[in-house]
């Protein structure tokens, strides 16, 4: 009867033990996606703060181009409100566009092209967009590898008593899927 009762135990602290491990994975992999969004926000807020000097130091050579100057301050503000994930991902695709026409305004103006401060704020916004390129990508690794141990057996017991919900990828825009239309 006493060996019963050790079986017992034993089996219960090894459960007990497992569902520690479990719960502190998915608590580890939360967390590491968590930063990985704290990543994409800074590098939001970097490319946020880069894109009054631009337009400014545009503006000067492009007094004409209201449109474009409107269209990069609508998506700036956007940003600004963004309440979740999918609406600072929409936000940040319309800064994008709006951004992107902003460049091409370099091309109708040879001298804001050889322009220092462009250049350099050209430079920095284009550093900016790569670093936001390689967060949402760890971002979305990050949120695979939460996903996958949250549904994975034992893990997904653990994960359904402590309330570990799924979480939702990055996905490009319909817009950034579209094939660019290319003109010489």
């Amino acid at each position: 009867m006493e060996s019963i009762i050790y079986i017992v135990l034993t089996v219960l602290l090894i459960v007990i033990l497992v569902i520690i491990a479990k719960y502190n994975k998915l608590v580890k992999l939360f967390n590491k996606m968590k930063k990985a969004k704290s990543d994409i926000e800074i590098c939001l807020n970097k490319r946020f703060d880069l894109m009054p000097n631009l337009v400014e130091t545009v503006k000067g050579y492009a007094k004409h181009e209201e449109n474009t100057f409107k269209e990069v301050i609508e998506a700036r503000n956007k940003m600004n409100t963004a309440s979740n994930i999918n609406e600072e991902l929409e936000a940040s695709n319309a800064i994008t566009g709006a951004l992107n026409k902003l460049f091409a305004l370099s091309e109708a103006y040879p001298e804001l092209k050889s322009n220092e401060n462009f250049l350099s704020l050209q430079k920095d916004l284009k550093e900016t967009e790569d670093k936001l390129s390689y967060a949402r990508q760890f971002y979305n690794d990050s949120v695979l590898m939460y996903n996958n141990t949250r549904e994975k057996f034992p893990s997904n017991i653990v994960a359904n008593i402590f309330g570990f919900k799924e979480i939702n990828f990055f996905k490009a825009s319909e817009k950034e899927k579209e094939v660019p239309n290319v003109k010489f």
